[in-house]
């Protein structure tokens, strides 16, 4: 009887491992254990590197609840899916249920109940900002409020790329398809970032570093290296730890050169994110000054209701727009004016940080209003709009901490509603501004002020002693020397505007005569010239008698404008510097009224007796009084007048359209907003007269060329010195100045005035009717003429003998490039014509 024979195992089988046999035998794929804990150690290390990078777009530390919050639940999802040996499908709708269930109490706990439980409202903010939320954080001023919906945003991407991260490291046998979605994380922060990233080197670095570590590791502990013999296979281990050590070390001592250099090897100019590129520039100077309109919304809307507010604390006003800047002729707003936190920014909920006051929530509706300024009171700190259009208007919401002043450019119209969250500050006393500076600020440089004003407002202070004592004096002299009007119908004569002449003729004159818009502008300019900071500010506050009431609707009649002097430790404090409305002027310039005698009534005159005519004379009086007035023959010249004139309007119509229209393009060109677009329009007015007395001149051609067809056209020599002008006055450093302007518009009006001149009545008239540089730039543009061979204003002497090619005029092409030009003959047909 033979003993039994025990198979041998097979090649697969004893080539197999011990752990990959004790799984199949168990019937789990199961992992070392010194496996999950680098693959997961490595997963948090290079996930946490974009969390952290997250730190400058948001306010504050607490946006980590949400984003460490959804790294955990990624990481527990993928380690569930694993174990469970989920599909992508189960995988997926696991996570969509996680972001619904958590994401209420990580992103929106302000939603939910009790800060865990989720509410309708949480599960539709989650629906909305899986799709929304990253609009509304790119088109939001950095660093944003972390209560307004923005958290979704690290929620869900540290947790897709938590699950997506950990699953395809703990899957697959090769770890760089797990560097995949966490790079895509690392690179979507950046996007959503700010131009000023946190660490960038430091960032970049680290997440290599971690990297390389990670897939060093994970090479050495592959099952391969395993399997083995011991010997052997220990030695081969040994020496690829040592190796991926080594190459840790490398990159380790790298990293630190790195980052030791970044500071001078990095390039200072920000970095380009995608916030600078969905968030437009804003440009305050797009929109006119409010204070413009001040008589406008007192004529035209004194009852109509244009805004309501509730919520408005005793005492507070309402603010239109704060103006600090002066030109001469207007009171604008600025966005560089007091400090350098002035400029204008998206609205968001965390503005106003470190206002003091009371806080206060006012609730405003828009009436009759129609306009960029948006109302507010206070030092604001949150904005919400509500109705159809609160998403377009919060998207196009300003606002300026530095002059509490905001803008929206889409414009607000009736049934708009929002609702501020504002402190406002408390109005100091004088005793508590007794021992007050004027507050050390930048304020803009005002132009254009009167030069007697100096003098007015050192008069003024003299006797002041403190600072709230020369602020006194002023509005003392102001709203108790001067009168009050409107300048409407049945009020006293008050002109409108605060330009440097009214302003000088108000305070020169022997009444005083004005309202806000005047007076303030006045205080707000005679304080500048002693250096007490000062500003304007337009807006609204209820009567006296309305104070109380709970709403408060805002008219043309409550309409107001005051100064504000900033104080140091106390901060911009109110004035108001208009007279009582009852302190109306004098009629000291009024005509005297006459005083008319009592009338005396007259008796008729006796009736005269018709004279007897003689019997041979017919008695044609009646006649002649019947055809006093023929109406016919009225009419006939009546008609033949209008017919005459209408023949005549007909035969100058082209030159009174032409003309008009080439009239408006001088005017726009002469009037252009910039000083160096002056200059090039005067150019430009120069080349147009020429072309249309028959100039060859070409569109595209630099003025040098030009210069050179006018010069040979015209035989005026001061074309190439105009065109160098032209060119140093454009591309200079420094913009011309006024009286540059008009020198040289007054030399293009001397040139374009000695154009006619040698040339006949019908070239003069079709100069004048020619509507070739009209067309220019459309589609019925004329073709461009023929370049003329030679000068053919004035005889050209003949070439010297031998045809000296050296000495024959020469023309820049288009190109750049110097072509000879033929003489021309003399029986060229432009030469006759001209």
């Amino acid at each position: 009887m033979s003993a039994p024979v025990t198979p041998l195992p097979t090649r697969a089988a004893a080539s197999a491992p011990p752990q990959a046999a004790a799984s199949r035998s168990s019937g789990v794929d199961a992992l070392p254990a010194r496996r999950w804990i680098l693959d997961l150690g490595a997963v948090a290390l290079l996930l946490l590197i974009p969390i952290a990078g997250f730190a400058p777009t948001f306010d504050g530390a607490s946006y980590l609840v949400a984003a460490l919050g959804g790294l955990v639940l990624g990481m527990g999802l993928a380690v569930l899916g694993r174990l469970l040996r989920w599909g992508i499908l189960l995988l997926a709708a696991a996570t969509i249920a996680v972001y619904f269930l958590c994401g209420g109490a990580l992103a929106l706990p302000h939603t939910t109940v009790l800060g865990v439980i989720p509410t309708l409202e949480t599960l539709r903010r989650l629906a909305l900002g899986a799709v929304m939320s990253w609009k509304e954080l790119l088109t939001t001023i950095a660093p944003v409020a972390t209560d307004d919906g923005h958290l979704v945003v690290p929620f869900i991407l540290s947790l897709l790329a938590a699950v997506l991260t950990t699953s395809l490291a703990l899957r697959l046998q090769s770890a760089g398809w797990a560097l995949l979605p966490a790079a895509a994380f690392l690179a979507i922060q950046i996007a959503l970032g700010t131009s000023e990233p946190f660490a960038p080197v430091v960032q970049g670095v680290a997440f290599g570093l971690v990297a390389v570590v990670w897939l060093a590791l994970r090479q050495v502990w592959q099952p391969q290296a395993a399997a083995i013999s011991v010997g052997e296979g220990t030695a081969r281990s040994r020496s690829g730890m040592r190796r991926a050590l080594m190459g840790a070390g490398v990159v380790a001592i790298a990293a630190v050169v790195g980052v030791a250099t970044s500071g001078f090897a990095a390039p200072s100019s920000p970095r380009y994110v995608l916030r600078d590129v969905v968030i437009p520039p804003f440009d305050i100077r797009e929109f006119a000054s409010p204070l413009q309109s001040f008589r406008a919304y007192v004529r035209d809307h004194p009852d109509d209701p244009l805004f309501t507010v509730s919520g408005l604390p005793e005492g507070a006003r309402v603010r239109l727009a704060t103006m600090d800047a002066y030109n001469g002729t207007v009171y604008n707003v600025s966005d560089d004016g007091t400090g350098s936190s002035s400029a204008f920014a998206p609205a968001r909920t965390n503005m106003s940080a470190d206002a003091e006051g009371t806080p206060a929530t006012v609730h405003v509706e828009i009436g009759e209003l129609e306009s960029v300024w948006m109302p507010d009171a206070g030092a604001v700190q949150s904005v919400t709009f509500d109705g159809a259009r609160a998403d377009d208007l919060r998207r196009t919401a300003h606002y300026n901490e530095a002059t509490d002043t905001g803008v929206v450019t889409l414009g607000l119209e009736k049934g708009d509603e929002y609702t501020l969250e504002a402190v406002i500050p408390e109005v100091p006393s004088d005793e508590a501004l007794a021992d007050q500076d004027f507050a050390p600020l930048r304020m803009p440089k005002q132009v254009g002020v009167p030069e007697s004003l100096a003098d007015i407002a050192s008069k003024t202070v003299a006797d002041a002693e403190t600072p709230v004592e020369q602020v006194r004096a002023l509005q003392q002299m102001l709203s108790e020397g001067g009168f009050f009007s409107h300048g409407l119908a049945g009020q006293p004569l008050s002109r409108a505007g605060h330009g440097a002449e009214r302003i000088a003729t108000l305070l020169g004159s022997e009444q005083m005569v004005g309202d806000d818009e005047q007076y303030a502008t006045a205080m707000a300019l005679l304080a500048a010239q002693v250096g007490i900071p000062a500003r304007v500010v337009m807006g609204f506050y209820p009567d006296e008698d309305a104070a109380a009431e709970p709403v408060y609707t805002a008219t043309g009649e409550t309409l107001h404008a005051w100064v504000e002097v900033a104080f140091d430790g106390a901060g911009w404090v109110a004035f108001d510097p208009t007279p009582p409305e009852d302190q109306v002027p004098s009629d000291q310039t009024t005509k005297p009224k006459a005083d008319p005698k009592p009338q005396v009534l007259q008796p008729p005159p006796p009736p005269t007796e018709p004279v007897d005519l003689p019997p041979t004379v017919a008695d044609d009086r009646g006649s002649e009084d019947e055809n006093a007035f023929d109406a016919g023959l009225l009419w006939t010249i009546v008609s033949i007048g209008v017919g005459a004139l209408g023949l005549l309007a007909v035969l100058l119509a082209p030159f009174i359209v032409i003309g008009a229209l080439k009239a408006a393009r001088r005017r726009k060109r002469r009037e252009a907003e910039r000083a160096s677009d002056r200059i090039s329009g005067g150019w430009d007015e120069l080349v147009d007269r020429a072309s249309d007395f028959g100039a060859p001149v070409r569109p595209g051609a630099t003025r040098q060329e030009d210069a050179g067809v006018l010069a040979a056209a015209f035989a005026e020599p001061r074309v190439a010195t105009l065109a160098t002008r032209a060119d140093r006055e454009v591309f200079g450093p420094t913009d011309p100045s006024p009286d540059d302007i008009e020198a040289f518009w007054t030399q293009v009006d001397e040139i374009v005035g000695g154009m006619g001149k040698g040339r006949s009545v019908w070239q003069r008239l079709g100069a004048r009717l020619s509507i070739r540089t009209l067309l220019e730039g459309t589609r019925f543009a004329l073709p461009a003429r023929p370049a003329p061979l030679a000068r053919t204003t004035q005889p050209i002497s003949a070439p010297p003998p031998g045809g000296d090619a050296a000495k024959s005029p020469t023309r820049r092409s288009r190109g750049g490039s110097k072509t000879r030009s033929a003489p021309e003959p003399s029986t060229h047909p432009a030469q006759e014509n001209e």
